[in-house]
Parts: structure tokens; C-alpha cells; sequence
């Protein structure tokens, strides 16, 4: 695994990192596997997520933590779209979905989707686990 030590403000203990939500972990593990797998080198990532910490800090967003994997998940879809690991047209759509099925969802129900992702012409073959996560910081999973 990359040394998580060069992430700036990764929330965590002595036992490493820490997750508040279940999507928090597959975002993590998914930028971990995507580094392992090549994609991009673990000094991109430590930049990309850099680079969008201190964007966040200079939109005067709350450095508390609580937003650190959403800034986490915005990092990671920009690296694999400039990678064009992912379309960003099929993030776009699926995020659409979500906030669809958000807004169509009784308070105090879980917020599901009705149907399988819509198809959009150009998507890449793997673009599936990281609408996935995003699907889960949607829903907030």
C-alpha cells in the first residue's frame, strides 16, 4: 500500500485510517487500488488531493474534517478523468440519477435507484467502481 503518511489531513488513529461512512472506505480503496494498478503514481494522487484541499480552503470551506473524503471523491474523479480512466459525461449522468432519486424519496427512507446506470456513448470499460463510490457519497452510504 502507498504510505499514507504523505496525504495531507488524512483523518485516522494509531491503527490507521479512520471512516465515518462505508463509502469513505471504498473511495480510499479504490484510489489505493487505481495507484497499485498504475493509473496514476502516488505523488499524483498526494497532488490531485492536495490541490483540492486548498481549493476547498481558499472557497473558505471548514477544515474539520468532515468533508474529507467528499474532497477525497472530487480529487479522485478528476485524476481518472484526466487519466480518461472515466468519462466524466457517465460521473455527470450518475450523479444526476442520485440527486433524482434523492429528491423522489420520502424523509426517513433509504435513497435507492430504480434502475441500472443509463448508458453514455464514450464511457471507458471500468468507470463502474468509481460511480460506485460516487453512488455512495450520494446516497451517503
Amino acid at each position: 500500500m502507498p504510505d499514507v503518511a504523505t496525504l495531507p489531513s488524512l483523518p485516522g488513529d494509531e491503527g490507521g485510517p479512520v471512516f465515518a461512512e462505508p463509502w469513505e472506505a471504498h473511495a480510499f480503496a479504490l484510489a489505493v487500488k487505481l495507484s497499485e494498478s498504475g493509473l496514476f503514481t502516488w505523488s499524483e494522487w498526494s497532488a490531485a488531493l492536495g490541490a483540492e484541499l486548498a481549493e476547498a480552503s481558499r472557497r473558505g470551506e471548514s477544515d474539520d474534517g468532515s468533508r474529507y473524503y467528499h474532497h477525497w471523491l472530487a480529487a479522485l474523479e478528476t485524476l481518472v478523468t484526466a487519466k480518461q480512466a472515466v468519462d466524466n459525461s457517465h460521473l455527470l449522468v450518475r450523479k444526476e440519477e442520485w440527486a433524482e432519486a434523492y429528491r423522489r424519496t420520502p424523509h426517513g427512507h433509504p435513497v435507492t435507484l430504480s434502475s441500472a446506470p443509463r448508458e453514455v456513448t464514450g464511457s471507458i470499460s471500468g468507470s463502474a467502481e468509481i460511480c460506485a463510490v460516487a453512488d455512495g457519497a450520494a446516497s451517503g452510504e
